[in-house]
């Protein structure tokens, strides 16, 4: 069984986390650790017209974000990565400077100590100096960078689609395979 930690910041996205979410939800072998940012809230709501309790019950375990107590905060509780999706330039930035000041950025933190997989869907354009140089730091530190670009050679037909892709592409960086991503195969002629 996999433990994979989900973090949802307050940055536009909230339809990423929600597949991901629903992808995960249907696999026995992976068990979902929830945190949702107080700024993701408001961004559920006015982006799925939901409430994050309807995320929340998509996950096996969720805690608070100001928790810093929970189980996550520590290097050793097990496991397996984090993925924040999506990823304010705000919770990038203070993963950057090592500002632990919540249980996304603490479990963030821990995943950079323990050296776990961490993934980063940032959502933020255009980027400036200061965003690229906090990614670049990240990334020299193992991280994934990973801005949900939307792929088109598999021709997708909905917008469903591009989003689908995009995150199993996501989750197949914890070594996590769904049935749904077709990975490219090369121009057949």
């Amino acid at each position: 069984m996999k433990n994979l930690v989900i973090a949802i910041s307050g940055a536009s996205g909230a339809i990423y986390a929600k597949q991901a979410l629903e992808f995960l939800h249907q696999l026995d072998s992976v068990k979902t650790h929830l945190i949702i940012s107080h700024s993701a809230h408001i961004t559920i709501k006015q982006e799925l017209d939901i409430a994050a309790k309807e995320l929340e019950a998509l996950a096996d375990v969720t805690y608070p974000v100001k928790d810093i107590s929970a189980c996550l905060a520590s290097g050793s509780f097990k496991i397996d990565g984090m993925l924040i999706l999506p990823c304010s330039v705000k919770t990038m930035s203070n993963i950057a400077t090592g500002n632990g000041d919540n249980l996304i950025t603490r479990t963030a933190d821990v995943m950079l100590k323990e050296r776990k997989k961490l993934l980063l869907a940032v959502r933020e354009a255009p980027l400036h100096a200061i965003h690229l140089e906090n990614m670049q730091k990240l990334a020299a530190l193992g991280v994934y960078i990973f801005p949900p670009v939307p792929a088109f050679y598999n021709k997708p037909k909905s917008l469903e689609e591009l989003i689908a892709d995009s995150v199993a592409r996501m989750i197949s960086y914890f070594d996590i395979e769904l049935d749904s991503f077709k990975r490219w195969q090369g121009i057949k002629s």
